[in-house]
């Protein structure tokens, strides 16, 4: 069974087998794959239209599924590997071990953004970024600039203990815990940590960046801890909903997997702590 633990808790070879697995998915091309296609979601999913991964009740069980078939990949590469998760209510400084030359290297100069050290900077080769929001080829980042602070744990315990998964009208304009989480509502957590982190990560093309990873596999936990605090409290809408993915609608890109497939992790993985 795969365990998703804190970054923090790697050791340093979990670290650079973690690395490594992503450079390899990123030479054989298969890395960019998944950038395309959240790239194309971001850019479809609109409030008044169809939405799937965004802005929709099914933006947890579709990062759920898209988290999946990434970890699988790294695992094809090396079978040791799991996803870490980054706890940025915990680790809230930009001179976290997160940010450190050995695991992700750090924020970008103030230029241009481009990250100068860590195995994805633009001098080692190794990472070059080909799905492109505009001209510029190389990672970029800027820790803390746009705004200033992440979430802190109090803010999250506020969004946790928010009694319904989602309500009408089912968009970035819908009460309840998903919008609260995805951040178009309320303290705003899961879009805040994208523009703190900023660069790529302001963007529809965020997977550029490996902390995307990081940041999704503790939204995924954040779910699954709501889900364990509210058992009564299921997956909404269930049927008859126009434009989002009800309960056992299937969602695209894959076409073959429902939310209702996706409510329990335990099938699949588990975390170092509830």
């Amino acid at each position: 069974m795969t365990v998703r633990k804190n970054q923090a808790a790697l050791s340093a070879d979990e670290k650079r087998r973690f690395v490594a697995a992503l450079l390899e998915l990123k030479r054989s091309g298969r890395y960019d794959s998944f950038v395309t296609t959240h790239n194309a979601f971001i850019v479809g999913d609109t409030d008044n239209g169809e939405r799937t991964g965004h802005r929709s009740p099914s933006f947890l069980p579709w990062h759920r599924r898209f988290l999946l078939d990434f970890e699988r990949a790294l695992q094809e590469v090396d079978a040791s590997v799991a996803l870490p998760y980054w706890d940025w209510s915990t680790d809230r400084s930009i001179r976290s071990s997160l940010w450190a030359p050995d695991f992700l290297g750090g924020t970008g100069r103030s230029r241009d953004g481009q990250v100068m050290d860590g195995p994805f900077a633009a001098s080692t080769g190794n990472w070059p970024v080909n799905v492109r929001v505009d001209g510029r080829a190389f990672l970029r980042r800027s820790l803390g600039t746009a705004v200033r602070d992440l979430p802190t744990r109090a803010e999250v315990e506020s969004v946790l203990a928010m009694p319904t998964y989602d309500m009408a009208p089912w968009n970035s304009a819908s009460d309840g815990f998903r919008n609260h989480l995805e951040g178009w509502r309320g303290v705003n957590l899961h879009n805040r940590v994208h523009v703190w982190v900023g660069g790529q990560m302001a963007t529809g093309a965020s997977p550029n960046d490996p902390v995307f990873w990081l940041h999704h596999a503790y939204i995924d936990k954040l779910w699954a801890d709501w889900q364990r605090r509210h058992p009564g409290s299921g997956y909404v809408p269930t049927a008859g909903t126009p434009n989002v993915v009800d309960l056992n609608d299937t969602m695209k890109p894959w076409n073959d997997v429902r939310p209702a497939d996706l409510l329990d992790h335990t099938a699949h993985y588990t975390f170092d702590a509830a």
